[in-house]
């Protein structure tokens, strides 16, 4: 956005410290001594420039729909305002407020303001150095807070579901300034970036070790430094006894090295229930599979021969019988599948194909031989008309259409000027 010739001329060798569109051509410029509203040549005025000094006791906003204003007080001198559209009236309150702060002696020369927040009757102002706050119905007064970032050891936030407070520690003593919820994060956010910055802290952590009370910070390690001997027991399986001590009576060896096991020196009294239980069952299996295997041999050898050799042969016979019925009820399937129904199906399909496709191609030949006996093609006839009346109507839509598009270029016209009219209005003329 370049400066207009206008502009520079009332600069009076001051640099532009900001600016901000306000739609259009129009402008707003911002020096160190006073704000300038640059406006474009239009329908409704000329080219002009109004300057609007920063030496005011108070700035209040009043807000639209369209257009908002922007009132700076003066005290004795009375009060000025400049209009400018609603969606830039934050835009351009940040630096129009940094310049009245600085001419106030509020902030320094050197003193950049970062971000300028209100909620309702709050006006809150980050800089690269401190944080201003003003509560009242004007954005800023003679009656402010400021919390100095030389002063702040501690940065912290209070959530609730409506508004949260943000705790900023300053001189040993908390000062809470109050946000929405939904706007708190940031807000804490913009001031922990400006305090690390001016402190020169990579992070928080370490700005709050570099601005703890030294006690505090001795109790803090004093109970790091036992949590970390908690762990290290926990770690170690000997330090905590997690390891059985060995047995006092070792077991006995053989000559060849070998443990030598006693059945009769453990009772059931020292073993675990689950392994009593186990070798219970087991020997109770181990019984009953041999008395099954009894009672059959005895049962087999009293029924001899004969015996074995009918259960063999009703074996075979089953096993035979078995496969003549599955080879006959896949024949019976095979045939039910792929037989005289589904043959005599397939056949009709085809046949009812044949027949669409022949009557297809005879009502083709018919429509072509109908066309070629009730034409005019060849005749060299052409249908009757009238050369008179034919002029006659071109005539007339050539001039209907000439006068439409005559009309639809009025009609651009009118709306390319409401449309400017519509937009130097919005822009506050």
């Amino acid at each position: 956005m370049s400066v207009p010739g206008i502009v520079q001329s009332r600069l009076d060798g001051e640099q532009v410290a900001a600016q901000v569109s306000l739609g259009g051509e129009d402008g707003l410029y911002v020096t160190r001594t006073r704000t300038l509203i640059y406006r474009a040549d239009g329908l409704l005025s000329d080219e002009s420039v109004e300057e609007y000094p920063h030496d005011a006791e108070r700035i209040e906003i009043s807000e639209g729909r369209r257009k908002s204003a922007i009132s700076l007080d003066y005290g004795i001198d009375g009060e000025e305002k400049f209009k400018i559209p609603s969606n830039r009236l934050y835009e351009a309150l940040h630096p129009v407020l940094a310049g009245v702060l600085n001419a106030a002696d509020v902030t320094g020369p050197d003193e950049t303001v970062k971000q300028t927040y209100q909620f309702s009757e709050l006006t809150l102002v980050i800089t690269s150095e401190r944080v201003v706050k003003h509560v009242g119905a004007a954005v800023w007064d003679e009656d402010y807070e400021e919390f100095h970032f030389d002063d702040v050891t501690a940065l912290d936030v209070e959530e609730g579901s409506v508004s949260s407070q943000i705790i900023i520690e300053s001189e040993g003593r908390p000062q809470r300034i109050k946000t929405p919820s939904d706007q708190t994060r940031e807000v804490r956010e913009r001031i922990e970036r400006a305090l690390l910055s001016h402190h020169g802290a990579s992070s928080y952590d370490e700005f709050a070790r570099a601005h703890a009370d030294p006690e505090e910070q001795a109790e803090a390690e004093g109970a790091a430094a036992a949590d970390d001997d908690e762990a290290e027991q926990e770690a170690d399986p000997l330090a905590s006894g997690g390891v059985d001590p060995i047995d006092a009576n070792p077991p006995e060896l053989d000559d060849d090295g070998a443990i030598i096991e006693d059945e009769a020196s453990v009772t059931t009294g020292d073993r675990r229930d689950d392994e009593v239980t186990a070798d219970e069952a087991s020997e109770a299996a181990a019984r009953a599979a041999k008395a099954s295997t009894s009672d059959q041999s005895a049962a087999g050898a009293d029924a001899g021969p004969e015996v074995a050799e009918s259960s063999e042969s009703a074996s075979a016979d089953g096993d035979v019988g078995q496969g003549f019925e599955e080879t006959t009820e896949s024949a019976q399937s095979a045939e039910r599948t792929t037989g005289p129904a589904a043959t005599g199906t397939a056949t009709t399909d085809s046949a009812a194909t044949a027949d669409t496709a022949d009557g297809s191609a005879e009502t083709a030949d018919a429509e072509a031989e109908v066309g070629e006996s009730s034409g005019f093609a060849d005749s060299g006839f052409e249908p009757a008309s009238s050369e008179l009346e034919r002029d006659t109507t071109e005539e007339q839509l050539a001039a209907l259409t000439e006068a439409v598009q005559r009309q639809n270029e009025l009609l651009a016209e009118q709306q390319h000027t409401l449309q400017q009219l519509i937009e130097e209005l919005s822009r506050g003329r």
